[in-house]
């Protein structure tokens, strides 16, 4: 069915009524679904296969994926678990360890896709959301007012759904992005890699991840929770089939010696991609996770980028849903997320080639990464790119300070900084958090309470400090704008005329 045109209900079959569908079960369709269902909006979510897909498959969460589930009321029970990593281990040569240690914005916790599918589907059933399993999306139209999608259930019936919107979730192979012909341009990595899981026997470190860059190739080596391991690396040419022994194998010839798989659960190998969606909007229907993007899976980014697509895109549809923002703002999912996810496809490109080197240049990416170890060089640009501080946006919604602030110790409009966090309590969702600076009952911080006071989108609260000076959060933890009292005038200005403020709130 086309992308277009009037809707049309499936013929013999039922037309349900949902203010947004998600097609996709998956971590980032379930998240999609929970953000939204949590400020009140009614979803359906449709999934092809009869249950979601089990496994461990994506298994590192970095920061800002765990502050989503913070912010969800989840990270307790996923701390509990998971496994907590507090550094990155690259061993250059036999016997050499150069620790890279990482501070709470950067540190990860090991965390396998099926426990946060488990709490994400818990929590939406608490929300009152909806997960259709058995149903196969076979076409959908993108109307002025609505998208119509028609489906075939599991027993061969077809079903329809009416949606105010609609959000593609449903993988590499999406459905949705075809439906909608949007092109999926890249290449197809030319390394097959292995992965393999399963107890360990012998001295490891279960606090860290373990990068091990040997001459044979480079090898990741992984806790998981419950004593397990995982192992990944790329197979040299003209590798046999993919066997608990070819592991071991992998192991002995690139890990420190001394270490035993066991009970090995999984022993498989797999293929990858890099693309990137030529757009991850079209009308009324939105693209999220790998249905927009796929890259190589070093640096564990791939569950990471997605759902910061899905923090990203939320926090606006439901302000449009809601009528606080107007629907101009959803223009500026695809402007500030399509980069971005070019930006970690470039990333992790760099990455997958830098472990894949024949022996010369292997010695000298090896002598390379001693000497950035010993100046600081990993702690102060790997880690960014890992746990993507490294993702600015642009000045999409009109709200950037100027930037002579950047030399007063603020921090940069379209960036996440460590010295500001968004608070998560209630109330918090969806809207903007003004961080005023000063004395405590200064200028600024009347201000800045006299502005949110009259501006339901804003959340407002104070630090004291010598001088003074503001930071605006966007809902997504972005810095949305930051300047010093002076400026305060014209962002609350530049905040209450942006073109995607609604002009109930003006």
């Amino acid at each position: 069915m086309p992308a277009g045109g009037e809707p049309a209900p499936p013929r013999g079959g039922e037309m349900n009524e949902s203010t947004v569908v998600i097609v996709g079960a998956g971590p980032c369709g379930l998240a999609t679904a929970v953000e939204l269902a949590r400020r009140g909006i009614r979803v359906t979510v449709l999934e092809a296969a009869d249950a979601t897909a089990d496994g461990t498959r994506a298994i590192l969460l970095w920061p800002y994926s765990l502050d989503l589930l913070d912010g969800l009321g989840l990270r307790t029970e996923a701390d509990r678990r998971g496994v907590p990593i507090s550094s990155l281990v690259c061993h250059t040569a036999p016997g050499t360890a150069r620790r890279v240690p990482l501070g709470p914005f950067d540190a990860p916790l090991v965390l396998p896709q099926q426990e946060t599918v488990a709490l994400l589907k818990q929590e939406l059933s608490e929300q009152g959301g909806t997960i259709e399993y058995g149903v196969r999306v076979t076409g959908l139209t993108d109307g002025p007012d609505a998208v119509t999608v028609t489906a075939r259930r599991a027993d061969g019936s077809p079903a329809g759904w009416r949606a105010s919107w609609l959000v593609g979730a449903d993988g590499v192979g999406s459905t949705v992005r075809r439906h909608l012909g949007i092109d999926f341009s890249g290449i197809p990595v030319s390394e097959t890699f292995l992965i393999a899981e399963g107890g360990l026997l012998g001295e490891f470190d279960t606090s860290a991840v373990h990068y091990h860059m040997a001459r044979a190739g480079l090898m990741l080596l992984s806790p998981l929770p419950g004593d397990q391991v995982r192992i990944s690396g790329a197979l040299a040419d003209g590798h046999g089939p993919v066997t608990p022994e070819s592991a071991q194998r992998m192991l002995d010839e690139r890990g420190p010696g001394g270490l035993r798989l066991t009970d090995v659960r999984q022993a498989r190998s797999f293929t990858s991609q890099e693309r990137v969606a030529a757009t991850f909007r079209s009308g009324r229907c939105f693209l999220v996770g790998d249905a927009a993007h796929v890259h190589t899976p070093s640096g564990g980014q791939g569950l990471n980028l997605g759902l910061a697509d899905v923090r990203n895109l939320t926090w606006k549809l439901a302000g449009v849903i809601d009528g606080s923002l107007d629907p101009v703002i959803l223009d500026t999912y695809d402007a500030e997320r399509r980069p971005a996810a070019q930006q970690v496809v470039r990333a992790t490109s760099r990455l997958t080639k830098s472990a894949t080197l024949g022996p010369a240049a292997w010695r000298v990416r090896n002598l390379a990464m001693a000497a950035a170890h010993r100046t600081g060089g990993l702690a102060r640009f790997l880690v960014p790119v890992l746990s993507g501080r490294r993702v600015h946006y642009p000045n999409t919604l009109g709200l950037a300070g100027p930037e002579r602030t950047r030399s007063k110790g603020l921090p940069r409009p379209g960036s996440r900084d460590p010295g500001w966090p968004l608070v998560h309590g209630p109330g918090t969702a969806g809207r903007f958090q003004l961080v005023s600076m000063g004395p405590a009952d200064g200028r600024m911080y009347r201000q800045a309470g006299k502005f949110a006071g009259g501006e339901p989108l804003v959340a407002h609260s104070h630090r004291i400090t010598r001088g003074s000076g503001y930071v605006l959060l966007r809902p997504d933890g972005f810095v949305g704008a930051a300047g010093l009292e002076a400026d305060f005038p014209r962002a609350a200005q530049a905040f209450a005329r942006a073109p995607w403020h609604s002009a109930g709130h003006i």
